[in-house]
């Protein structure tokens, strides 16, 4: 969407969003190889667009990292809803959280770049959808008697963000996060 200069939001024209779409995932990228010294010249490089079309999109860097975590979680809401629909329900949330987290430490670069620039997300609205997704594979797992009855949405999640959070700053290597995805899954497993 972008704004008229009525204040009203119309639809991207397909080549702009087809520039966007290659600015973010230039940028998450770019952000991850050189962290926050990285430039929106590297992105807009990386991208094959000029500097300018870089900035129409995002005027600042800020509003450039902010966008790579909304994709991001726009494309993890995907995923868990494809899951919800086509997954097996037995083993879909085990394999979103495993997913999740593997997620967590592959954008570690871009979360401290978020950090380093004192950026907030704003994405209350955006976790939403996400958390009915969670939801979902919850009720499905338990209707197939793979997670405990007793087991809620919001003690996933808190799960899902001590997993991620210790995925993102802990220092954690592979071994470790499936180390640790085994005891949580373990837990949430009907006996």
């Amino acid at each position: 969407m972008v704004a008229s200069s009525a204040g009203e939001t119309r639809p991207l024209r397909a080549d702009a969003r087809r520039n966007r779409e290659r600015i973010l995932g230039a940028a998450g990228a770019v952000f991850a190889e050189h962290g926050p010294a990285a430039s929106t010249e590297q992105v807009a490089e990386r991208a094959g667009v000029a500097i300018g079309t870089v900035f129409r999109h995002f005027p600042t860097k800020r509003d450039l990292l902010q966008a790579i975590m909304k994709d991001l979680l726009a494309r993890l809401t995907a995923e868990a809803t494809a899951l919800a629909a086509d997954g097996d329900p037995a083993t879909a949330l085990f394999t979103f959280f495993a997913r999740l987290v593997e997620q967590s430490a592959n954008q570690k670069t871009v979360i401290e770049s978020l950090t380093e620039t004192g950026t907030d997300l704003p994405m209350a609205g955006a976790v939403g959808p996400f958390r009915d997704q969670i939801a979902t594979l919850l009720e499905r797992a338990q209707a197939a008697g793979a997670v405990r009855p007793g087991v809620r949405t919001d003690e996933v999640m808190a799960l899902l963000a001590a997993q991620c959070q210790g995925a993102l700053h802990g220092g954690w290597d592979a071994d470790l996060r499936g180390r640790t995805l085994a005891i949580v899954f373990a837990g949430l497993r009907h006996p």
